[in-house]
């Protein structure tokens, strides 16, 4: 999952940053409404933790434009204004959820979630293929009843392979949906996160690869 937090008190912003990517999502933050925009542009997001009161473009105007655009990712707004008719004109401006500050970081992570698996491209909560569960939102993964012991970024991983399939993932699109704009396009912390995920998997291996194409999760049992 990839998100945008617009947000330009910047101490909160690096704090739900650090938070949300300690959940396994990719994180990319800006601190004012151009540079949001110009990131909404240049990535596809599946949500915009968007605080109201912007620099440069209000975050009223920045929902409006988002909510304009075909495939366009759910919006959080996150405001100091409370009131329920605060609320009632945030969600008018198009927002599909609205969080009042001060909150509770575990109830953030939820909403974020549940946004997510609104979306109009969304699979189902549990994902399932070649032996494997994952529940994103319960944070656990199975291999044939078997408990997996992920890390937060083969979590992540996996879970983007499942939603992929059955095509394939380049190393380039996992970057951009498991890390964030900062990721080296020239790293293999693809590759290696990858091995570890194989390891942790077991046999036989479920997830293939095919040379300037990318990664795959099969099962075995449709090999020829």
């Amino acid at each position: 999952m990839r998100l945008l937090v617009v947000e330009d008190a910047l101490s909160l912003a690096e704090v739900l940053a650090e938070g949300l990517r300690d959940q396994g999502m990719a994180v990319d933050l800006a601190h004012d409404g151009l540079s949001a925009a110009t990131k909404l542009d240049l990535n596809a997001y599946d949500v915009v933790v968007l605080d109201r009161d912007l620099p440069g473009i209000h975050g009223d105007t920045l929902c409006q434009m988002i909510t304009d655009h075909d495939d366009r990712p759910m919006v959080l707004m996150l405001t100091a204004a409370g009131s329920p008719a605060d609320r009632v004109s945030g969600l008018t401006q198009g927002a599909d959820d609205y969080l009042a500050k001060p909150f509770h970081f575990p109830e953030l992570v939820l909403r974020v979630r549940a946004l997510a698996r609104r979306r109009p491209a969304a699979r189902p909560r549990t994902l399932r293929a070649a032996g494997i569960e994952l529940d994103p939102l319960r944070r656990t993964a199975t291999r044939d009843g078997r408990r997996l012991d992920l890390s937060v970024k083969e979590f992540a991983v996996l879970e983007a392979l499942l939603r992929a399939g059955p095509a394939f993932l380049s190393a380039e699109a996992l970057l951009q949906q498991v890390w964030d704009e900062h990721a080296d396009p020239f790293t293999n912390t693809v590759a290696v996160t990858i091995g570890r995920l194989r390891r942790k998997l077991g046999g036989p291996p479920i997830i293939t690869t095919t040379p300037g194409v990318g990664y795959r999760v099969t099962d075995p049992d449709d090999a020829p």
